[in-house]
């Protein structure tokens, strides 16, 4: 894999994840009650496979920096880590949601019936997406691997989401904006994390269509 091409692929990835994430936050406001299983069911599947797309998005991610600056693939390893355990998380707790809707004969709203996905979806979430952000932040402010803007809003929404972190304290009310599964924690969070990755997918892509350019402080390390 050339370095082109891994900026085309982490490009289209991100891109890829972002527009089905964006699709899937909207679901989860439709109705005010119970959702229709077709609702629950459907917004999951989305989901899903937005999460695929972001685990081929990170895992580029890291080939990249290791082809532009091999000096950094340490951290580009960790963004990488810290994104494919934040994909798992949240695909375990899309399991734990669909088969509950699917054993159940009426209709349910899983985001307070399943409480084994409160902290999944919010505290465990937001830290490793924090970590994911950080190192992400870190590789492409001291590499240039990308426009300078990328990087300092990846370390602003990584604050963000650690602030949500001790939302666990603050009940299980899914309409209150600071809980453990409050539409704060969750669907707000979600929905940054969209936005922010169309941005950087975009940025990336972009970047795969001219040639790039390396400095001795990305490649060696020093600086």
């Amino acid at each position: 894999m050339d370095e082109p091409f891994a900026r085309r692929l982490t490009g289209v990835a991100g891109i890829a994840a972002a527009v089905a994430f964006i699709v899937e936050v909207p679901l989860y406001f439709i109705y005010s009650g119970p959702p229709p299983d077709a609702n629950v069911l459907g917004r999951l599947l989305i989901g899903i496979v937005a999460l695929a797309c972001l685990v081929v998005f990170v895992t580029a991610l890291r080939e990249l920096v290791r082809r532009v600056a091999p000096a950094y693939e340490w951290a580009g390893s960790i963004a990488c880590s810290a994104g494919l355990v934040y994909a798992t998380i949240t695909l375990v707790s899309s399991g734990l949601e669909a088969g509950a809707v699917i054993a159940t004969d009426h209709p349910i709203d899983p985001t307070i019936t399943v409480s084994g996905t409160y902290i999944l979806y919010g505290s465990i979430s937001r830290l490793m997406l924090a970590l994911f952000l950080t190192a992400a932040g870190f590789v492409v402010s001291r590499t240039h691997l990308l426009p300078r803007w990328t990087g300092r809003s990846a370390y602003v929404l990584a604050g963000i989401n650690l602030a949500f972190v001790p939302s666990l304290f603050f009940g299980n009310t899914p309409a209150h904006f600071y809980a453990a599964n409050g539409w704060g924690t969750t669907a707000l969070m979600g929905a940054m994390l969209s936005y922010w990755l169309l941005a950087f997918g975009i940025s990336t892509y972009r970047s795969g269509t001219r040639p790039a350019r390396k400095s001795p402080r990305a490649v060696t390390g020093t600086g």
